[in-house]
């Protein structure tokens, strides 16, 4: 350790948990299970002001009826906490009350606000730069998801665009878009729902880079699977993971019935450049709209482990474990709620695999020392 790790305002322990959404909990409640102790074992850095993780920021409209799905957290059950007949309670308002509840229930030492800077590698441990201090560590479970790394495409002409652009994060409700033609770029489940509510109110046009993939029957453990093995197998090659969506398809609920019904889902091409006043087309075709609404998903928060130089060329990290959460090269670094892991159910399951898997590697270089 060196001289200024030392300092009055560093704290040691022997795991850093980033983030306090689902995977960040799950892995918490595991390394308690496995005998690491909370605050002198082990602490959360949540950089949110309250529980809740990125749920507390989606859209209002967003309600557990419509919502893709809320797992229950390991000890734990959702309905428990904010009832059964809550469907038409906002995501962003249930989801924090369950992850306030179980914080509190199982002694979960989550410090917040506190956001993480920086990590760098200090030989034996692990330097984590906060703007509340400094932490040193043995490991680090890193679980800080997406939300923060809303992915825009560039296309030429997007700057000179004199009407609103805004991404699925920045939307609140499509009562703000009345009067204006609101062109919805994406093909995933989010682009589908607000396309689907901006359209009750507005002129819409839905465009994507591929046809989508829709899915007519009952979602099963099969399909998903199949999705979490495909996403696995890329980040074991190093790869960047890929869209669940790709393989699982889109859903074809109620909801998408009645906006098929309605004409809302008759999807364009995707355009070749943004216009002054809306986009064109390779063959000089030109629409003109106000608002582009881009659903075009996030890529993961992992900035701040940028001095560890985990990414191979290709921009990918090849992960191993269990449950693909080690980084091949560092096995005191874990991801979770990335890759194969970045779903309310396998965030679960690989915050139990990273803590049992780190709490082992620890204790097998304390015993080699």
């Amino acid at each position: 350790m060196t001289v200024e790790d030392t300092a009055a305002d560093t704290k040691a322990v022997d795991v850093v948990v980033i983030g306090a959404g689902q995977a960040g909990l799950s892995s918490a409640y595991y390394l308690r299970r496995f005998g690491v102790r909370p605050e002198t074992g082990f602490v959360v850095l949540d950089r949110s002001y309250g529980p809740g993780g990125a749920w507390q920021h989606r859209w209002p409209s967003l309600t557990l009826s419509t919502v893709n799905g809320v797992h229950d957290l390991p000890g734990s059950s959702f309905e428990d906490i904010v009832g059964s007949d809550s469907g038409l309670v906002p995501a962003s308002t249930a989801v924090p009350e369950y992850y306030a509840d179980y914080e509190e229930r199982f002694e979960l030492p989550v410090h917040r606000p506190v956001r993480v800077t920086v990590v760098c590698d200090r030989g034996d441990r692990l330097r984590i730069e906060t703007d509340s201090g400094i932490y040193t560590a043995r490991g680090i479970i890193n679980a800080t998801g997406t939300w923060e790394h809303p992915f825009v495409p560039w296309y030429p002409g997007a700057t000179r665009f004199r009407g609103r652009q805004l991404h699925t994060k920045d939307y609140r409700s499509a009562d703000e878009f009345v009067g204006k033609h609101v062109l919805v770029v994406g093909g995933g489940i989010s682009a589908v729902q607000l396309l689907d509510e901006i359209s009750r109110v507005t002129i819409t046009t839905w465009t994507t880079r591929r046809e989508p993939a829709w899915r007519t029957e009952e979602f099963s453990p099969e399909i998903g699977r199949a999705a979490v093995a495909l996403v696995e197998d890329r980040v074991r090659r190093g790869m960047p993971p890929g869209s669940v969506v790709s393989v699982t398809g889109l859903p074809v609920t109620p909801a998408i019935r009645a906006a098929r019904e309605r004409g809302v889902l008759e999807r364009q091409p995707i355009f070749s450049e943004i216009t002054e006043t809306g986009v064109q087309w390779p063959d000089g075709s030109q629409l003109d709209v106000d608002v582009i609404l881009w659903c075009t998903g996030f890529r993961s928060s992992l900035d701040h482990l940028a001095p560890l130089d985990l990414r191979n060329p290709g921009g990918g990290i090849t992960l191993t474990g269990r449950l693909a959460t080690q980084v091949e090269n560092d096995p005191r670094i874990h991801l979770v709620g990335y890759g194969p892991s970045a779903s309310t159910i396998g965030a679960n399951r690989a915050g139990r695999a990273a803590a049992r898997e780190l709490v082992d590697h620890l204790e097998a270089e304390a015993h080699a020392t």
